[in-house]
């Protein structure tokens, strides 16, 4: 094991992602605690989102790990955005390797998973075991169940920023709960998207992905669907005064959303597809961050 073969299992570059969504829990918490004098702790937002940050790096391990194991990556046409790290297949790690680091970063969330639970409360703990289970789950179950897509929406989306929420006010809200499912939207379709260069080589090892079990055509026009409910949650949020005004400043990348949403059909030419893989994930971080830049301004503007 040497730092090159860890920088790269971990996917550094793919953490941008946690990092927003810490940066949105926190900022959904300190709104609310200046509009409504609910509390807030900048403290507990830097600590939970280092939590995060390795949470997401246990993940990427072992997604690395299950399918290195089952073969998949060395079947797999890597690329940027899809077909594992690539560390394992070139010899940068081993499969025992990369079991051995994700148990190391399990060991290092239980202190800070302990800290918050006693700091805010013990109702963490349910979102933390789903947390886990999802992690562990993922690659060996969830991807052969026919839909897995709900799994990291959920778990990269939904329960972090829910989470980042909760440590600072010891509850789940509406309000947390409205805020985090364009995060859902966004993180399915990231990994909708991902999946297409992968069908052939995920059905050796018996994966049932949506592109799989729909076909990539409908798989592309569900990908456009989610793609548009995301915009729909955020206006109608903010229609019924569930998020501040300044939200709509997500509605920015509406031109990038068409684009990716056009580029979605064009799955058979991956020359083509992997500038839209990209366009992909800018639209995920750009638009989440846009969201939590709308509560930051709706907290200044009180």
């Amino acid at each position: 094991m040497n730092i090159q073969g860890i920088v790269t299992v971990i996917r550094i570059p793919f953490l941008i992602l946690s990092l927003i969504l810490g940066v949105l829990g926190a900022a959904v918490a300190w709104y609310e605690s200046r509009n409504f004098g609910s509390p807030f702790n900048m403290g507990y937002a830097v600590f939970a989102l280092v939590g995060l940050l390795i949470a997401h790096a246990a993940v990427n391990i072992f997604n690395e790990y299950f399918d290195a194991r089952s073969g998949l990556d060395y079947r797999t046409r890597r690329t940027p955005f899809s077909g594992g790290s690539g560390a394992t297949p070139t010899g940068l790690m081993t499969i025992q390797q990369d079991l051995w680091l994700g148990i190391v970063c399990f060991l290092l969330l239980i202190p800070i998973s302990a800290f918050f639970i006693v700091k805010a409360g013990w109702l963490l703990l349910p979102l933390l075991i789903l947390a886990t289970l999802l992690i562990i789950l993922y690659s060996p179950v969830i991807l052969k169940t026919g839909y897995p897509e709900w799994s990291p929406g959920l778990g990269l989306g939904i329960l972090p920023v829910m989470g980042a929420y909760f440590v600072h006010t010891g509850e789940y809200t509406l309000s947390s709960f409205i805020a985090s499912m364009p995060s859902y939207f966004l993180v399915h379709n990231l990994l909708l998207l991902n999946e297409f260069p992968d069908v052939e080589a995920d059905l050796t090892v018996h994966r049932r992905t949506l592109p799989i079990i729909f076909g990539k055509k409908r798989a592309a026009y569900f990908f456009s669907l989610f793609v548009i409910l995301v915009y729909v949650w955020v206006i109608g949020a903010v229609v019924y005064n569930h998020m501040p005004v300044f939200t709509l400043l997500s509605l920015l990348t509406l031109p990038l959303a068409v684009q990716v949403i056009k580029g979605s059909f064009r799955y058979d030419d991956l020359e083509l597809f992997i500038p839209v893989m990209k366009k992909n994930v800018m639209l995920v971080l750009s638009t989440q961050a846009l969201i939590a830049a709308g509560y930051i301004l709706g907290g200044i503007w009180v």
